[in-house]
């Protein structure tokens, strides 16, 4: 007697639908979480000022996926590829990623002081440029003339939605009164260079040494948040003082940018796992507009006409690139 299973086999249209779908949702969480960032900020000052320690916030949120990590690995039984001790040449590459995280986290303060803050957050948007020409020669990605277009514009859309955000006020009150004015000097503008750089490297090498090692995401993750912990928790202890404790601010509001930016991480891993780097820079891109629209519906921001140009572009954008 023969007895044949009736097993329920899925077309290849049905697993790739299934794959947008899944795709859809994690980068419509990322572009939220992206774009409440600076909102939910803005929403913790006290009289103009954010009243806990960022050094700790950030420490926090790397433990947050320390821990994350290490709960996943247990619980999908992943410790059985950890070998015991773990080999120091397996751990190693990971504590690159850290290393630039970190440096590009006090280029950000120590910028500050050569520029103003708007020029600091247009000339930003030049990291989509040099993480693309990264991403292509060194990991040997070949991309279309149409996807450099759609790069070229996302890039133009983020610098016209920054633009747009300034500012300018009236020259003639500027002369008049002493206040923040536009500028930037060449040593600000050569280390905006060297944070774009650093930047897209982190994301690039990131994405190689995920890709390189046939091990559970879930280990990889537990190696890079060991040494982002440990690089972290260094630069937190050294430049607490006496007036902030380390906890000292925390409210509702901070717990959920630490649970929500501890996420976005985590769920960035899993994009440079399995996807790529560009699309980062799509997440990116359009958590520029849900910051727009969640500062005008939570902080009263007024949104300009102009406002539409950036939104275009991003959607040209991933038209050509994506096509």
């Amino acid at each position: 007697m023969i007895v044949v299973q009736n097993v329920e086999t899925r077309s290849p249209s049905r697993i790739r639908r299934q794959k947008k779908i899944l795709w859809g949702v994690l980068f419509g969480l990322m572009v939220l979480i992206y774009g409440s960032h600076a909102p939910l900020i803005t929403l913790t000052k006290v009289d103009g000022q954010v009243p806990f320690n960022p050094s700790s916030c950030v420490l926090m949120i790397e433990f947050s996926k320390l821990l994350v990590s290490l709960a996943t690995l247990v619980l999908t039984d992943g410790t059985s590829a950890l070998p015991a001790p773990p080999h120091l040449i397996r751990m190693a590459p990971y504590a690159v990623p850290a290393l630039l995280y970190a440096l590009n986290n006090n280029l950000v303060v120590l910028m500050q002081a050569y520029m103003d803050p708007s020029s600091y957050q247009v000339l930003s948007n030049l990291k989509i440029a040099s993480t693309a020409l990264l991403y292509s020669f060194c990991l040997g990605k070949r991309l279309r003339p149409s996807q450099w277009l759609a790069l070229g514009l996302l890039m133009c859309a983020g610098v016209c939605h920054s633009y747009s955000s300034l500012d300018l006020g009236d020259p003639r009150m500027f002369e008049a009164e002493e206040g923040p004015r536009l500028h930037i000097t060449a040593w600000g503008l050569f280390l905006v260079l060297v944070y774009c750089c650093v930047s897209g490297l982190a994301a690039v090498y990131t994405e190689r040494v995920l890709k390189s090692q046939k091990l559970p995401l879930s280990l990889q993750n537990l190696f890079l948040y060991v040494f982002g912990v440990a690089i972290n928790g260094l630069s937190s202890f050294s430049f607490i003082t006496g007036e902030k404790s380390f906890l000292e601010g925390y409210s509702g509001v901070v717990w959920v940018i630490i649970v929500g930016q501890a996420a976005n991480g985590l769920l960035m891993s899993v994009v440079l796992k399995h996807g790529n780097g560009i699309t980062r820079l799509f997440v990116i891109s359009c958590s520029m507009l849900v910051n727009a629209l969640l500062s005008w519906a939570m902080l009263g921001l007024q949104l300009t006409p102009f406002f539409i140009l950036p939104v275009s572009m991003i959607g040209i954008a991933a038209f050509l690139y994506y096509r």
